[in-house]
């Protein structure tokens, strides 16, 4: 399988949103995420599927999913340019970082009951404000049945969490091992004050923080991908 984890999904997107213009991006997820699950099902997907970005149906079930950057540099949110403009480049250095595979997942994308879905709504909950490691422990939290500020949006959509069968299962099989502590928890990129307050970054050197973190991930998972890619 041929994925280059340099490719810049931006050069293909025409000023879009990479999640729904570039198609490498949505190449990359089908080839991906297109394997066997935990229990030896395979969840192949399909992009022919009218108005799906992917499609799976099967004996497992019928699944509209769409493309979800997991990581954020914040450069273009509104509270928060108190902050970047006294560190324009290293925000730029981590919005480059984001355009990799690495930094991308997919989540169901079809509402349910009009409600949000799982992109729309870790990036308005201001206990997420889209960090991707709270919302992975909102998903560890969701399969040992504890309560989060995610728990109603993940639990609508349990029959695609329910392919997985676990969270070690989850996170096997969308290669996030780099985000995981050696207890088997998350490993937080600031320190987690347990959805008490929201996810702020009190000056620079929180958000430099910050950034070293989620690039070490990104790298890290593009890594794990190229090493997968090359295996299959």
């Amino acid at each position: 399988m041929k994925i280059d984890t340099t490719f810049n999904f931006s050069t293909d997107s025409k000023g879009r949103d990479p999640d729904s213009a570039s198609p490498t991006l949505q190449r990359y997820h089908r080839l991906l995420w297109s394997k066997r699950l935990p229990d030896g099902s395979l969840f192949d997907l399909h992009d022919e599927e009218p108005s799906c970005y992917l499609h799976h149906s099967s004996e497992l079930g019928t699944f509209s999913l769409g493309s979800d950057a997991i990581t954020h540099s914040y450069k273009n949110q509104n509270r928060k340019q108190w902050l970047i403009k006294q560190i324009p480049d290293e925000a730029e250095k981590l919005y480059d970082a984001g355009l990799t595979i690495g930094a991308y997942i997919i989540f169901p994308d079809n509402r349910i009951d009009r409600k949000q879905t799982i992109n729309q709504a870790r990036g308005i909950n201001a206990l997420i404000d889209d960090r991707f490691d709270l919302t992975l422990e909102c998903i560890r939290r969701y399969y040992k049945g504890i309560n989060s500020p995610l728990y109603e949006t993940l639990a609508r959509y349990k029959k695609f969490f329910d392919l997985f069968i676990d969270f070690q299962g989850y996170v096997h099989f969308f290669l996030l091992q780099d985000l995981i502590d050696e207890t088997g928890g998350v490993s937080f990129y600031l320190p987690f004050k347990n959805f008490t307050t929201r996810p702020t970054f009190s000056g620079v050197y929180d958000y430099l923080i910050y950034k070293e973190k989620v690039m070490q991930f990104i790298d890290s998972r593009n890594k794990r991908i190229s090493a997968y890619a090359a295996s299959i």
